[in-house]
């Protein structure tokens, strides 16, 4: 792999060697976009803060798959119901027992991951192809408990959510849920880039690597590969969380398998075993259909539309857009969209030598 460090760039410690930010303009640069992601309220409208806020919480349940998938080796097809049932118990929590939103949140985060460990435990014994059937059975398990629990998930009718309220001030408003959404985002990638700097981190990325090697080393296979399960689980429950208060409804139908593809499509593209490629890989794919959509307005009329009928077909031709995007990454650019981001970055620091 292409060296990405200049030469000269000495590390004497394990801690400057694992620092979250390798140099002091890097510490500035990222400082410096979430202050202007914080003015982005004062600049954009309601339909690009929309997309801003759809790109926070699924990034986050992503990072939380990418623990698994990425930094562990594990696999799961069945993300997209551990998100649903932490928006299902963020709704539940608020509404039967009257909970705070802003407290709904982590508590549902908390319980999806006590469920996580539960369908988690099986990974310990299972992986490859067995592990992936296991997972799948998780996905149909909780979506037939999704549609008959109606005491809880509000059956095929679904269940309607409210809005967080902080002091006395409720979040309600595009503008404003966009900066509990950045909150969150902010609290959960920070966590995650220092489980990745600490013993537990080494150790899922031992198992991800070299389980044999791992295991002579001391290392828990069955408790690493467990952990994994309830971390992802607890990045899911709280992404769900805040997709459920901030659409207001959450339908049993939402949270499918396709839903899971799109989970791991986002792992794909943005760079499996990457932090920062979990967030960029949220926001291809949410970027993805609305660029498909201006294309298919753009082209209204012409004679590719009467060939295709794009706009009788629009809602199918997104499902091979994005299909096709993870195909074309996995044959061009198998590490995603963080490896090339490295690589511009190491081209200017690099610039104009190769070395």
């Amino acid at each position: 792999m292409t060296a990405l460090t200049p030469c000269g760039d000495w590390r004497a410690s394990y801690a400057a060697d694992t620092t979250i930010f390798p140099t002091r303009n890097s510490r500035i640069a990222l400082l410096l976009g979430i202050a202007i992601l914080c003015c982005a309220p004062l600049v954009f409208g309601r339909y690009e803060l929309s997309l801003l806020i759809n790109i926070g919480f699924l990034g986050i349940a992503a990072l939380g798959l990418n623990i698994l998938v990425g930094f562990t080796g594990q696999i799961s097809i069945g993300h997209a119901a551990f998100f649903g049932l932490g928006a299902f118990v963020s709704a539940y929590l608020h509404e039967r027992y009257h909970v705070p939103v802003l407290l709904c949140i982590p508590i549902a985060g908390v319980v999806t991951a006590l469920i996580g460990l539960v369908f988690g435990a099986p990974a310990a014994r299972l992986k490859g192809l067995y592990l992936a059937i296991a997972t799948l059975a998780a996905q149909f398990i909780l979506e037939d408990f999704f549609a008959r629990a109606q005491w809880f998930t509000g059956g095929v009718s679904g269940r309607m959510t409210e809005s967080p309220v902080l002091f006395g001030f409720a979040l309600d408003r595009d503008e404003t849920y966009f900066y509990l959404t950045l909150v969150w985002v902010i609290i959960m990638f920070v966590g995650a880039a220092n489980l990745m700097r600490s013993r537990d981190g080494r150790a899922l990325v031992a198992v991800r690597d070299h389980y044999l090697s791992a295991e002579m080393m001391g290392i828990n296979l069955a408790y690493y590969r467990t952990l994994s399960f309830g971390i992802a689980s607890l990045y899911a429950g709280i992404g769900g969380a805040l997709y459920a208060h901030y659409l207001l409804f959450v339908s049993v139908e939402a949270f499918n398998i396709l839903f899971s593809i799109q989970f791991l499509g986002m792992v794909i593209i943005g760079g499996l075993g990457s932090v920062m490629g979990s967030l960029m890989g949220a926001a291809f794919m949410v970027m993805l259909p609305e660029v498909t959509q201006w294309g298919a307005d753009l082209l209204a009329g012409s004679s590719i539309d009467r060939a295709l009928k794009l706009g009788a077909s629009i809602s199918f031709l997104r499902e091979m857009v994005v299909g096709a995007a993870i195909i074309l990454f996995l044959i061009f650019e198998p590490d995603g969209l963080a490896r090339r981001w490295r690589l511009i970055k190491a081209y200017w620091k690099l610039y104009p030598y190769s070395h």
